[in-house]
């Protein structure tokens, strides 16, 4: 049989209006109880109930302030874990007072910590009173409670094999050419063997080298050469794209070119 706790802060509570209370939760264990039955409960500060002792409580309100948080809170220490707590209201106002009203205790209840508040159907016992409520749970677990997480295994999916299939041995599959071994390279040198020219990307020096060679060879040329145009020796400006004097200093006709030591020499 389930142990019913039923107070109210008005000097009368109607024994009927507990009873059809307790139908709203549907639990067949609470129709034969006996409940208990406290009045002018907004004068204690403490309920004198044991901790986790009650199935139910149903309070019957008739203040605006009640019921308190202080209130709110004895009510989820008597209760067991996974108890009901029903609160109804008297108002003879409007539905959308009483609506109000009915939001204003479903938030007390979750913030006191109950969880699955909801608003009950009005009642009325009497033709002049209104009886409007609301139903919420205790938590089922306990303040500090802990419990261990299950961890996901993640499994491999299986690979399904045929034995009677035909398998191909993979060495078959290679011929002589790739069962020889290949031959190493070898370091280049950037060919600057004696008949070798420099690379594209020359960094050892071959390339200027080879400038200094090809310019030196073209000054020992034009000592002997001609100019058909008569434009040579005044300097570049004055120069065609194929003059053999591009990028020499300026001279006078007849005069033998020469070049300053430092001609060759790099500018970095």
């Amino acid at each position: 049989m389930a142990s019913v706790v039923a107070f109210t802060d008005d000097a009368v509570l109607p024994v009927s209006l507990v009873f059809d209370a307790l139908k709203e939760l549907g639990n067949g264990a609470t129709e034969n109880c006996k409940p208990q039955i406290m009045t002018e409960v907004s004068s204690l500060s403490q309920l004198p109930l044991g901790s986790s002792s009650v199935d139910v409580v149903f309070t019957l309100c008739k203040s605006i302030e009640f019921p308190s948080e202080q209130l709110l809170g004895e009510i989820s220490r008597v209760l067991k874990p996974g108890g009901s707590v029903l609160i109804y209201k008297t108002s003879d106002s409007s539905t959308g007072e009483s609506d109000k009203t009915t939001s204003v205790i479903e938030r007390k209840l979750l913030l006191s910590g109950f969880l699955e508040a909801q608003a009950l159907q009005g009642k009325s016992n009497l033709p002049s009173e209104l009886y409007f409520g609301v139903k919420a749970k205790k938590p089922s677990w306990k303040i500090g409670s802990s419990f261990a997480l299950k961890k996901t295994t993640k499994s491999l999916p299986k690979v399904q094999i045929n034995d009677d299939s035909d398998l191909i041995d993979e060495d078959s599959l290679l011929t002589e050419e790739d069962l020889k071994k290949p031959q190493p390279l070898l370091a280049g040198d950037c060919e600057v063997g004696s008949t070798r020219k420099a690379c594209k990307n020359c960094t050892c020096g071959r390339a200027e080298e080879e400038q200094k060679v090809e310019k030196l060879g073209s000054t020992v040329d034009l000592n002997n050469f001609k100019s058909q145009c008569g434009s040579c020796g005044l300097g570049d400006a004055f120069r065609c794209a194929t003059c053999p004097f591009k990028g020499l200093p300026p001279f006078k006709p007849g005069e033998k070119v020469s070049l300053s030591a430092n001609f060759l020499a790099a500018d970095i």
